[in-house]
């Protein structure tokens, strides 16, 4: 599993015009190839009456599915552009989609190139840009003499709480960056006299913004 990757943080569109063409940038996660096809779909659907749909979309912790595609625009202007812009911001899972309305002024080549990926950016500045970051999810199990103190220790620190479970003793659930078992596992035990029972009970991803 990727320990920290950058992907969109939420759907967002964003609409520029460009020599009286409306340009409509799409930006969403999809994190399988079946997701970001869908996306393009709905979009497409939505946009029937638009004159391009081009879109892109990079998928896999290595960039392993890579597809970009122009819409009747000239070859390499569109789709590609767009692309690249998902890559220079290292990107993972994202998928966008730029829909393009002509308003009669053809732009060129390089004009094209810079009108799609402008779209992309601002559609990207919309939705939002999150670091996944990879975190064990830790159970500490204490008496409950050691609640007050640990859970107000804890709450202070830079780990996550996720929930406090209340049985025969006091689980409580803590995220700890993958990297930093030991040394919260090691903390733990200084702090109870080596009273607490700590094991890993799961991993989950954290979103951070960029």
């Amino acid at each position: 599993m990727r320990a920290n990757y950058k992907t969109i943080r939420a759907f967002s569109a964003a609409e520029v015009s460009i020599q009286k063409s409306r340009f409509i940038g799409h930006a969403a996660r999809a994190e399988t190839e079946e997701e970001a096809l869908e996306f393009i779909r709905k979009i497409k659907q939505e946009h029937s009456g638009a004159t391009h749909n081009c879109s892109a979309y990079l998928i896999g912790e290595h960039d392993q599915i890579q597809k970009a595609n122009d819409d009747g625009e000239p070859s390499g202007t569109a789709g590609v552009p767009m692309l690249e812009v998902l890559k220079k911001q290292g990107l993972k899972d994202a998928v966008v989609v730029v829909t393009r309305y002509f308003g009669g002024i053809k732009l060129g080549g390089g004009g094209l190139i810079r009108a799609y990926g402008r779209s992309v950016t601002e559609a990207l500045d919309a939705a939002g840009i999150v670091e996944r970051r990879l975190h064990s999810l830790m159970k500490v199990s204490i008496d409950y003499t050691w609640l007050g103190k640990v859970e107000n220790e804890v709450r202070q620190s830079v780990y996550p709480l996720k929930e406090i479970l209340y049985t025969d003793s006091v689980d409580l659930y803590v995220y700890v960056p993958a990297e930093e078992t030991d040394a919260f596992t090691a903390w733990m035990n200084e702090l109870t006299n080596g009273q607490a029972n700590i094991e890993q009970s799961g991993e989950e991803f954290l979103e951070f913004p960029v």
